[in-house]
């Protein structure tokens, strides 16, 4: 099928739930069918403003608090972490997929992980004793014999890296988080008893691959589902278990299944697209509406793929947190604007917890942007929004591109 290029961005935002059109539940149920329909949600650490995977959930349905997190994945046990893209909340549903990632960690092949196993295996069933006997117990539990404080991830204490190895391979999980730190409990008291347990086959984890990408993407390439999540992969193992030749394969037989389709969007000649046909028959009918104001982070699902979003919506993008200060271009940690279908502009902001007050570095706006009048009184309600959302009660502007913009943003925060 033929598509425009307008048409496959507004299938992309429908289905990444950032168009309003999906009806979801009230309370704790409709933030589960938010992490159940993108497939995952990533776990950060940057708290320049609230973390990713709290920015990812408050996006989609502004009510959003931090407790709705914590209660699906303590609580109610419908979410679990795990090494999806990234570290994520995954659907609890999933769990059997990410089996063969699991026990490829038990063996690996790496020479870092193997580092690990040398640095901490010796550790490994005396933590384990301790949690059985003891309970959830988080790294603080475990002193460091060295003396030495903890720092980064390379510095672990061995005791920690012991945790992290058990959770890897599968004998722990994350019963809960408090205060960011990760509390470790015995798979067996995390795990609902009926979570399926089998380990899939390759053709299944491709497939479930697939139709997970189609899903939460609307229009998606090979290229882009292989990047879209690892659950039968490892980065501490050679061993592919759903790799291209699998995924390719089952990608023929749904579309001979007429499960899905191959697309091709007007523009870009580079890729085949795959989708779900009665997606974008449902979107290509909707009515236009008004254009919507979404402040992204830059771990968000829609723009975690930096080429595919260059390609798509021609926004080229980079968190530069980790560029050096001197070669930044926009800003540390600066959010990409989305309005209506397209990327007009990037936030910068800073959460000054201390004095509670939300710091708009600076905002720049794409090359060509035109729409201010448009645009101010929606954004400013966002960036109200935000301050919000990050228990921050004053907001304050110190620069825009054009200067202009500023007066304008400021009058509407004001009203």
């Amino acid at each position: 099928m033929q598509i425009s290029s307008i048409l496959a961005k507004k299938v992309i935002l429908n289905s990444q739930l950032l168009d309003g059109r999906i009806k979801l539940s009230n309370g704790s149920t409709g933030f589960f069918e938010i992490i159940n329909h993108l497939g995952y949600v990533q776990i950060d650490t940057i708290s320049v403003i609230n973390r990713a995977h709290h920015h990812i959930f408050w996006t989609r349905n502004n009510s959003y608090t931090e407790n709705v997190v914590h209660n699906l994945q303590k609580n109610e046990r419908l979410v679990f972490e795990y090494w999806g893209h990234a570290m994520s909340y995954l659907p609890m549903e999933d769990y059997r997929f990410y089996l063969p990632r699991m026990k490829n960690f038990k063996n690996p092949s790496s020479p870092w992980a193997q580092q690990q196993i040398e640095k901490a295996g010796h550790l490994l069933k005396p933590v384990l004793k301790r949690i059985k006997e003891e309970g959830p117990l988080s790294s603080k539990d475990f002193e460091r014999l060295d003396g030495k404080k903890g720092g980064t991830w390379w510095d672990w204490k061995p005791a920690k890296v012991a945790l992290e190895l058990l959770f890897w391979r599968g004998e722990l999980m994350i019963t809960e988080r408090k205060k960011f730190n990760k509390i470790y409990d015995l798979t067996e008291r995390v795990l609902p008893s009926h979570i399926d347990k089998r380990r899939p086959s390759q053709n299944e984890i491709a497939e479930f691959l697939i139709k997970r990408a189609i899903t939460a993407n609307g229009v998606i390439s090979e290229n882009e589902i292989l990047k879209f999540l690892q659950p039968g992969s490892s980065r501490d193992s050679d061993l592919q278990t759903a790799g291209r030749a699998v995924i390719k394969k089952r990608i023929k037989k749904l579309i001979e299944a007429n499960e899905i389709i191959e697309v091709e969007i007007d523009g870009i000649n580079s890729n085949k697209y795959y989708a779900d046909e009665a997606t974008l028959n449902s979107v290509s009918k909707l009515r236009s509406k008004s254009k919507q104001v979404f402040l992204l982070s830059p771990f968000d699902n829609l723009i975690i793929q930096r080429e595919r979003i260059k390609i798509i919506f021609d926004f080229d993008y980079t968190i530069e947190c980790y560029v050096p200060e001197a070669k930044r271009k926009y800003g540390y940690f600066v959010l990409p604007i989305l309005y209506g279908n397209d990327f007009v502009g990037r936030l910068d902001p800073k959460a000054d917890r201390k004095s509670k007050t939300l710091i708009i570095k600076n905002i720049f706006f794409e090359k060509g942007f035109n729409e201010f009048d448009e645009l101010m009184p929606k954004l400013a309600k966002q960036i109200s929004a935000m301050a919000k959302f990050n228990n921050c009660e004053i907001v304050k502007i110190q620069n825009t591109f054009p200067q202009k913009v500023k007066s304008a943003i400021t009058k509407y925060l004001n009203s």
